[in-house]
């Protein structure tokens, strides 16, 4: 084999044939071809030696050089070179620098040039994955389309062409399949830097996948006119989408379904006939929350913003209907609004408020040792809780129907004195429980709070101290406070721990406080 087996100008064509051919830089190339060369000449010349490679970027000559460098004392003889004899060979030598000494060229055995191309080959496929890497890692979030290449374990190796991508089972929706040569969509979710090269993930059960493609196929998702706001999917069953205008005079869920329905059903063509609800987004949750639950109708809507739980009464004719089959049209409605949904039909609604009617209606009776009507009346009128009789202003008590300011004082005045009743009853518990007055102390806690406490051994400001505001409110059950307030009450009960002030923020470990 000649010396490095090409002629000059044959080595750049070569150079420049594999730069295009795997989609990298030309100088990537030949310094893979320098070090193939210089792996060569260690292997001719010793491994001890420094030899280095350099071509001519625009002649193709190739220049082997051994490089000495320039010391005093000399540790390494095969590296090193003393100042004397450096310079010899050039009188501006000093210590660091280098002398290069020309080698002769390399006549390439067999077994050389299979390891210079063994050399040149890792290389130029590190510079390829690099180069898959920087194309991809900024595509994530796209639709990309390839060929299927081979089907393992169920999943798909797809070749995109500049690269190859992974489609997991899991990615896949039921019952698909596809042979080698298939063409394949897919949404690009992840992209890795792995030994073995990047790897490109692709789903087709992605939501996003779902909103990509109708943003293909509705130019005013495209435009940014419609934003698709949220998205639920079932992969390959059924799916829920809501979308906004942001021009007023374009209907956002027309313009997804096409002219007779031609857009949407190139989506749902693309995912197997995956059923597909468009509903109108609105900020208003209990708007949102009745469109996401169509084709069902909804009668009444109740929130509980501090749970993000919604109660939602349906006609009992359209309970199965608002379910759907399996609980999917709920979960899919939940999925998309980001609620809890409890669903009722009318009658058990109205069963349970007359239950509740009944309860506190019977609570107020033996609370305030008043008649039947009166407690009827003052559930009627919204009053919940003996609380709510004893604290509410007199003018708004006496403005209940058949009561004037006579009875509405007297009623109060009962609230107040049952009250005080049970909070010493409580008080009393409690420190038969043994709950410290320090922790009775802390603000936010309420008698029953304390005695529930003390019924599982929470008895002393560091037992709540030792808390994290998710256990304190485990323990309290159906009374505990918002996550704000357990972590506020938890953070007074810490204070004793640190006279200078509090350290650290609310709702973390007393450990962790502890060590600050």
């Amino acid at each position: 084999m000649e010396t490095v087996g090409l002629a000059r100008f044959e080595l750049l064509q070569v150079a420049d044939a594999v730069a295009r051919e795997k989609g990298i830089d030309r100088d990537l190339v030949l310094d893979a071809m320098e070090q193939a060369i210089t792996h060569a000449g260690k292997r001719k010349y010793g491994q001890e030696h420094d030899i280095r490679t350099e071509i001519d970027r625009k002649t193709g000559e190739i220049r082997l050089m051994r490089f000495l460098e320039v010391a005093d004392p000399i540790v390494n003889e095969a590296t090193q070179i003393d100042v004397k004899t450096a310079q010899e060979r050039n009188p501006a030598a000093e210590v660091g620098d280098f002398i290069a000494d020309p080698l002769p060229p390399i006549d390439f055995g067999r077994i050389a040039a299979q390891t210079a191309k063994q050399v040149i080959v890792q290389k130029v496929r590190e510079a390829e994955r690099a180069r898959q890497y920087e194309e991809y890692k900024d595509r994530v979030g796209e639709i990309a389309s390839g060929l299927v290449k081979r089907s393992e374990y169920g999943g798909l190796t797809v070749d995109l062409g500049r690269a190859e991508a992974v489609i997991r089972r899991e990615d896949l929706l039921p019952h698909e399949k596809y042979r080698n040569g298939d063409r394949v969509r897919g949404y690009i979710y992840d992209v890795r830097r792995e030994p073995r090269g990047p790897q490109i993930f692709m789903s087709r059960t992605h939501p996003q996948f779902m909103s990509k493609l109708f943003a293909q196929e509705v130019p005013e998702i495209y435009d940014n006119i419609i934003e698709i706001k949220a998205v639920a999917r079932d992969p390959g069953s059924r799916a829920k989408i809501a979308v906004i205008s942001r021009d007023s005079g374009i209907d956002p869920v027309g313009a997804c379904v096409g002219m007779r329905g031609s857009r949407v059903q190139a989506v749902v063509s693309e995912l197997q006939g995956e059923r597909i609800d468009i509903i109108q987004w609105s900020a208003n949750p209990a708007t949102f929350i009745v469109n996401a639950l169509a084709p069902a109708e909804v009668s009444k809507v109740v929130l509980d913003e501090d749970s993000s739980r919604v109660e939602v009464v349906v006609p009992d004719d359209q309970l199965s209907l608002a379910i759907g089959r399996r609980g999917q049209n709920v979960r899919l409605g939940s999925q998309l609004t980001g609620w809890s949904i409890d669903i009722l039909t009318e009658a058990e609604e109205s069963d349970r408020r007359q239950e509740e009617f009944r309860s506190r209606s019977r609570m107020f009776i033996e609370a305030l040792d008043i008649d039947e009507v009166i407690a009827h009346l003052l559930v009627t009128e919204g009053f919940s809780t003996v609380e709510d009789v004893a604290y509410v202003a007199i003018a708004d008590l006496a403005s209940v129907e058949s009561f004037d300011e006579e009875i509405a004082t007297q009623l109060q005045g009962r609230a107040r004195e049952y009250l005080l009743e049970r909070e010493a009853i409580l008080t009393a518990r409690r420190r038969d429980l043994g709950v410290e007055d320090a922790v009775a102390e802390l603000p936010g806690l309420s008698a029953e709070m304390l005695v529930t406490l003390g019924q599982k051994g929470v008895k002393t400001l560091d037992d709540v101290a030792d808390l994290a505001g998710d256990e304190l409110s485990e323990l309290l059950g159906t009374q505990a406070p918002s996550a704000d307030e357990a972590n506020a009450i938890i953070m007074a009960a810490r204070a004793h721990w640190f006279p200078d002030g509090l350290p650290g923020a609310a709702g973390g470990t007393a450990e962790a406080t502890k060590a600050e």
